[in-house]
């Protein structure tokens, strides 16, 4: 993607839209920059509690600072919540929190926006002025035409609608006798079959034949074998337990990881839900190397719905609920995200 320049707020908001998939509601979103540069963008739902704007500051900032080389932010507050004349903006304690928390580690805030459900205006605007704008007036930013010239689009919210599964019992029948073969075969030859079929789906631009998409279902269905194929998505030849944590010193391929993840799209709508758990625990682990965690915490909640035993989706939950961030996403030269020119 050539660079773009972020010229105004609705330049920002439109940014911040599509960079995301989705609009934010009751959400505090900030982003990284470093001499004008954009880097790393947070979406983090604002706290629901008085009393807790200085550790939500805190946890913001730990964040923001894995970003080793910003030196400022901007930021846009979501919410429903009425600006009422005379009296500061929403979650102006929170904002107060986090500019000084921010401060003690050399960040600066550089701008703010407040967007409530039809209109944002700056978040500094004195109490009782009124200089807001329609929230409409973002579809006509140049930023968003760019966007959608494209191929990108705004979703009104964050929740996944996936399609349905494969109903037929007799998917689920050639899936297990798929799995039955691959189970008589050494650890280390199903290992290897199961990365070569992966790896030419990888470099292919087509989607796979119903035969090999059941194929590859089986596959997942092993850890060994799927821990090797997650391994081989980014296209890093580096060890696999770097690859899988995101610690690796070489940045992904990025347009590959994306068409995995299409790829087990298309296997899912192919699959019967007993053996749906792999496909959307390792879709959801592609969310949290992209860096959306909240995506990939509903992925691994709609896996422990198809099989509430399935270990490798509650584990990585756990690690989402800890906070832990992909390691990618904490160097501007190995993270997934959109580079645009800020003046």
């Amino acid at each position: 993607m050539n660079a773009l320049t972020i010229s105004d707020p609705a330049d920002l908001l439109s940014f911040i839209g599509h960079t995301l998939g989705f609009w934010p509601n009751e959400s505090l979103v900030c982003i990284t920059l470093d001499k004008g540069k954009v880097g790393a963008t947070l979406r983090i739902d604002l706290p629901r509690q008085p009393g807790t704007e200085l550790p939500y500051a805190r946890t913001v900032s730990s964040y923001l600072t894995s970003d080793t080389t910003a030196t400022s932010i901007v930021f846009a507050l979501y919410t429903s919540q009425h600006c009422e004349p005379g009296h500061p903006k929403p979650h102006a304690a929170t904002i107060a929190a986090l500019t000084g928390v921010l401060a003690e580690n050399g960040i600066s805030i550089r701008d703010g926006i407040f967007v409530s459900d039809d209109t944002y205006s700056p978040y500094d605007s004195e109490p009782g002025q009124d200089i807001s704008l329609p929230i409409s007036t973002t579809e006509y930013s140049r930023v968003n035409a760019e966007f959608i010239y494209r191929g990108s689009t705004i979703e009104p919210t964050n929740q996944i609608v996936l399609p349905a599964p494969a109903e037929e019992a007799a998917q689920a029948i050639a899936v297990d006798d798929r799995m039955a073969i691959i189970r008589a075969l050494p650890l280390g030859v199903a290992a290897e079959q199961a990365s070569q079929l992966w790896s030419t789906m990888l470099e292919s631009s087509d989607f796979p034949t119903d035969e090999d998409c059941t194929t590859l279902i089986a596959n997942f269905q092993f850890p060994h074998i799927r821990d090797r194929l997650m391994a081989d998505i980014p296209g890093i030849n580096e060890p696999p337990q770097h690859i899988l944590f995101a610690q690796t010193q070489t940045a992904p391929k990025w347009s590959r990881v994306e068409w995995a993840q299409q790829l087990l799209f298309h296997a899912y709508t192919r699959t019967s839900p007993q053996h749906a758990a792999p496909i959307l625990t390792t879709i959801g682990y592609i969310n949290w190397w992209e860096g959306r965690g909240s995506k990939a915490h509903q992925y691994m909640q709609l896996a422990l719905d198809t099989d509430p035993g399935y270990r490798f989706a509650r584990l990585t939950d756990q690690m989402l609920g800890a906070g832990i961030i992909a390691g990618w996403n904490t160097n501007k030269d190995t993270a997934y995200k959109t580079r645009l020119d800020m003046p």
